[in-house]
């Protein structure tokens, strides 16, 4: 994985966000590292939001494929979504609610299920104070944040930063979230080198604890990308609660 690394601004210009799916989020794509760790994350998302968590308001802070935006889901059904907000990228989103309904059948049925409960698409940058800017948001039941924050932050500070900063969208007692990419170094996308953050199991718990929360759950798993596309050593997926002070 030599030549230029890419990061911050370069994802304006220079991430392919359709190899990125292809890559990393593609059952069909043959990798079957990537499989798995699709799989190990799938798993965990249905248990936690099947048996653990119970959401009105949920932030979901999407990785590189719509880089760095916050998407409001609300499952009150007399929300009306406004033209403007609605996701605009389609065929990303198709392709992901793919994924996520992969483990069930009539994934169709189940992806215009999940769409009428998206109402606002924001730009979100965790690395500021207020993440998502100065969007008028309720306090969040959850904040879900899926292989993210380790392209975004720069070092471990700023790791910290953020998730205190994701944490601030929460009401008390609320959820956060996380699957976390661990001994990150970089990853491959259109033969481009883009950052990752290198993090260790203990420096998420470490982060979720300074933030104020309550770590519920942290499952470890030793699966690791393809070489060829990403350097790594495993995954760690955590489950944390906010306390009422933080």
């Amino acid at each position: 994985m030599e030549g230029r690394l890419y990061a911050g601004e370069d994802y304006k210009k220079e991430f392919d966000s359709q190899d990125y799916l292809k890559t990393y989020y593609a059952f069909d794509s043959g990798t079957v590292a990537e499989n798995e760790i699709l799989k190990f994350n799938l798993r965990n998302l249905f248990q936690t939001f099947s048996s653990e968590i119970c959401v009105c308001v949920c932030v979901c802070i999407t990785n590189n494929v719509i880089y760095q935006k916050g998407i409001i889901l609300n499952h009150k059904k007399d929300r009306k979504k406004k033209e403007e907000e609605q996701v605009e990228e389609k065929d990303a989103g198709r392709i992901k609610c793919q994924i996520h309904c992969h483990l069930q059948s009539r994934w169709q049925e189940k992806e215009a299920r999940l769409r009428r409960t998206v109402t606002r698409l924001l730009k979100c940058d965790a690395n500021q104070p207020h993440p998502l800017g100065p969007a008028e948001v309720p306090p969040a039941d959850c904040v879900l944040t899926l292989l993210a924050l380790e392209c975004a932050c720069h070092d471990v500070d700023a790791y910290r930063a953020a998730i205190r900063n994701l944490v601030s969208l929460l009401k008390p007692g609320g959820h956060l979230v996380t699957g976390v990419t661990l001994g990150f170094q970089g990853y491959i996308v259109d033969k481009k080198k883009f950052f990752g953050l290198h993090l260790e199991k203990e420096t998420v718990e470490k982060a979720l604890q300074d933030a104020g929360c309550q770590v519920l759950s942290c499952q470890h798993s030793h699966i690791s990308y393809s070489e060829g596309f990403c350097i790594s050593k495993g995954m760690c997926f955590a489950v944390a609660r906010k306390g009422p002070s933080a």
